[in-house]
């Protein structure tokens, strides 16, 4: 197929560029950065700087695919002003989904966020009403980056009302690579008392590209949301006892749970409708006291 990836630059972006590419599809990358001019390398995309919040830009990318992939996005609301987050992340989905829709694109993946119902960066004190949260989960969001990204789900919904479009949106964990694991995740495999608003879940950065590129191949129909994480817990210890130790009764435990290590967020429907298998985990990285294993820091984002 021929698949355009927005946000080509960021990590998101460019893990999935390269496992498009993997598999066998051309690949048009696009992103704010300025493109240099320069022979380019055999493995190098074609590239187009565009600013998606502005629909000519959206339509020109747009234009000629097979399938849109659609990482862009301000990654989160504290260095932006709240307008400009909300903007940014709304429009670039909205332009880019038009221009697939009036073009006769079929398929549209979004990727969103598990920010969805509410986490990370409430104003107000939020608990999810239960773990492992799952794509059932209330969806309350307070802050511009949620709410956009929950909007974002929300013009999925409606273009498969209006048109032949297939659509599907990413929810992905906390998004790790070999350049940031021990920075990110090592202060947590020390000590489970250092909490994280998804209760110690996390994807890797090629997990997650292999599930994007299992939504752009999918032919389901409509608009399914699928939760995409690992399925162990940062330092793979037995969730439900330290769901016990740092949260008592304050948010419900669903069990059974799939494993002893679970993570906080359900991958089941991920696995069961779009096949998705993550292959990777922490421990591929870090070594038990969170320090990055020799020779674990070497890849694409190394």
């Amino acid at each position: 197929m021929r698949v355009l990836v927005t946000g080509s630059a960021g990590k998101v972006g460019r893990a999935a560029v390269a496992a498009l590419q993997a598999k066998g599809h051309e690949v048009r990358a696009t992103d704010l950065i300025p493109p240099v001019f320069e022979r380019p390398e055999d493995s190098d995309p074609e590239y187009i700087q565009a600013d998606l919040t502005d629909a000519g830009d959206a339509y020109a990318v747009v234009n000629g695919m097979d399938a849109v992939v659609h990482a862009a996005a301000l990654p989160e609301p504290t260095h932006n002003p709240p307008h400009v987050v909300f903007h940014n992340n709304l429009m670039g989905v909205f332009n880019t989904l038009e221009a697939a829709i009036r073009l006769g694109v079929p398929r549209y993946v979004n990727i969103s966020s598990e920010t969805v119902p509410g986490f990370f960066f409430p104003e107000r004190p939020f608990l999810p009403d239960y773990v492992p949260v799952d794509e059932e989960h209330p969806i309350k969001p307070q802050d511009p980056y949620a709410t956009a990204k929950y909007f974002g789900e929300l013009l999925m919904d409606g273009a498969i009302t209006r048109s032949d479009i297939r659509c599907i949106s990413i929810r992905p964990s906390w998004v790790q690579h070999e350049g940031n694991y021990e920075r990110n995740l090592g202060p947590q495999v020390r000590d489970a008392g250092v909490l994280s608003p998804n209760f110690w879940s996390y994807i890797d950065v090629y997990d997650l590209a292999d599930a994007i590129v299992l939504a752009a191949e999918s032919d389901l129909p409509g608009h399914e949301v699928f939760y995409i994480a690992s399925p162990d817990n940062v330092g793979g210890r037995p969730f439900e006892e330290i769901v016990r130790e740092y949260y008592g009764d304050k948010v419900e435990l669903k069990t059974p749970l799939p494993r002893e290590d679970a993570s906080g967020i359900s991958i089941a429907k991920a696995e069961k409708m779009l096949g998705y298998s993550p292959k990777r985990s922490w421990r591929d990285y870090l070594d038990e006291s969170g320090s990055l294993k020799p020779g674990a820091g070497e890849g694409l984002f190394a």
